[in-house]
């Protein structure tokens, strides 16, 4: 086992009506001027947004407001939402949404609190680290990418054409309402594309070069993706059903917390595969992830047979004495499981279609920066390695 940190600050407060909670949630966390993010649609029409507005004025706590969040979150919206919290002297920044809109506000956080740096140039290229940041709250109405609780944000530069993340402590709201009833009036699509988003952040960090030594992360791990099997067809079929939804909607903080992965190293090659068709095409998140996973998995899976076997037995059942065909099983089994829900396991299935060979070299060479890194850790990833994982799953 790896030597790890673990630091998960962010208050959770769970179950129904606690959206009731958000003005004394902010007050407590030191908010008085609120910009308010969130994407339109949904939480307007529900009535959501009034019922934040309400208690934040039930609070005292001034706000003003950053609309139009969307997915694949865009770096000229979170630009605009730091001048309008530098302009209204916001003092916290409150997200109503799912994972696009967190990162929005994480990033709008950054710039407010360092006014003369561009969250793009400086943070996201990594050119400074974030030092200081404002205070983020959350009100999650999606399970999914686990933004409420993970020190991660993602961006998308529309000039470059490039999706792309930072890791920092200061990505991590002070606190997260996490009411299951807000998901209920979810499209089907969209809690699909949550339920690949969760196991695939577990995924992550399951498949990595440090398969042994973590009994207890991977219980936690093994645990966390049984549970999102179980019970994920319940919530796609009827994302009504509560206790369906309240399992997923934790399964979701719990898989980007870091929990899963403690003692080893992240791997997310599958997240930067997926980032490129998401900047390029638009496609949703959880499918780009559905598409490339099974290809990756096949490409890599000798490295470690072992591990991928037993990922087999604990997670899907899996009872086959003969490791590689266990291990086989165990990927045929994952791909199963998206396409039940409806999501893409090759390119082909995406509304993308097929692509030209070009377009695959040009997909690999963006992620490598021009084969100039390596990616992931399970197994170092360079240009080559990655454009075939895009030709093996570039079918109908």
């Amino acid at each position: 086992m790896y030597n790890f940190t673990q630091y998960s600050p962010t208050e959770i407060v769970f179950g129904r009506d606690t959206q009731k909670e958000a003005g004394k949630l902010v007050k407590k966390w030191g908010g008085n001027r609120v910009l308010l993010v969130y994407g339109g649609g949904s939480v307007v029409r529900s009535g959501l947004l009034d019922t934040i507005k309400k208690e934040l004025e039930g609070q005292q706590v001034s706000y003003t407001e950053l609309a139009g969040v969307k997915p694949n979150p865009r770096l000229s919206l979170a630009r605009e939402g730091v001048k309008k919290a530098i302009a209204f002297q916001a003092d916290m920044i409150l997200a109503v949404g799912g994972g696009s809109v967190i990162d929005t506000a994480k990033a709008v956080a950054h710039g407010a609190a360092n006014p003369d740096k561009d969250i793009w140039d400086v943070f996201w290229m990594q050119k400074e680290p974030v030092t200081k940041s404002l205070p983020v709250g959350v009100v999650l109405t999606i399970a999914a990418a686990g933004s409420e609780t993970s020190d991660s944000a993602v961006l998308t530069n529309e000039e470059t054409g490039r999706k792309q993340g930072i890791s920092t402590d200061f990505n991590r709201p002070k606190f997260a309402i996490m009411n299951p009833e807000l998901a209920a009036t979810l499209p089907k699509y969209q809690v699909a594309c949550g339920l690949v988003d969760i196991m695939m952040h577990t995924l992550e960090r399951y498949f990595t070069p440090i398969s042994q030594g973590n009994q207890m992360t991977d219980e936690i791990a093994e645990g966390l993706l049984r549970t999102v099997i179980a019970n994920g067809p319940k919530a796609y079929e009827n994302p009504a059903d509560y206790d369906a939804m309240s399992e997923i909607m934790w399964c979701g903080s719990l898989s980007h917390n870091g929990i899963t992965g403690l003692g080893r190293p992240k791997d997310f090659l599958n997240h930067k595969l997926g980032h490129e068709l998401g900047a390029r095409f638009d496609e949703a998140h959880g499918a780009t992830l559905s598409a490339v996973w099974g290809s990756w998995a096949r490409y890599v899976y000798k490295l470690d047979v072992e591990r991928f076997a037993r990922y087999g037995e604990k997670v899907w059942g899996i009872r086959e004495e003969e490791k590689e065909a266990a291990a086989l099983q165990a990927i045929a089994r994952t791909e199963e499981f998206f396409r039940s829900l409806g999501m893409p396991v090759c390119l082909g299935q995406m509304k993308i279609g097929v692509q030209p060979d070009s377009v695959l070299r040009e997909l690999a060479d963006s992620a490598t920066k021009g084969d100039t890194v390596r990616l992931g850790s399970f197994k170092k990833m360079n240009a080559q390695d990655m454009y075939e994982i895009y030709k093996a799953a570039n079918h109908a």
